[in-house]
């Protein structure tokens, strides 16, 4: 049995996203496809996205990466069914 998942884009990730290039466009938009399709348990472990839990005053809130330069950052509710894109932004290094 296959666990539908829904992906939400928070207001203020529409208007980062809006900002982004093209190619992260294109990541994020497959990576969204991917937990829809496969559910967000399978997808964390594909190796390229480095899905990692945040730490400190962003405990509860997890990282992909859409690029070695770019993060997606999403809160996951109702066990996996519910996922909130939350922001997306170049990382700092």
């Amino acid at each position: 049995m296959t666990i539908i998942t829904t992906v939400f884009v928070s207001k203020f990730a529409e208007k980062q996203i809006r900002k982004l290039p093209i190619s992260i466009k294109e990541s994020l938009r497959y990576w969204v496809e991917s937990v829809q399709l496969h559910g967000i348990r399978y997808v964390r472990t594909l190796p390229g996205y480095h899905d990692e839990p945040l730490k400190g005053n962003r405990k509860g809130q997890r990282s992909v990466r859409l690029n070695r330069s770019y993060r997606a950052i999403y809160l996951e509710t109702v066990d996996g069914i519910e996922i909130t894109v939350i922001e997306v932004h170049k990382h700092d290094y």
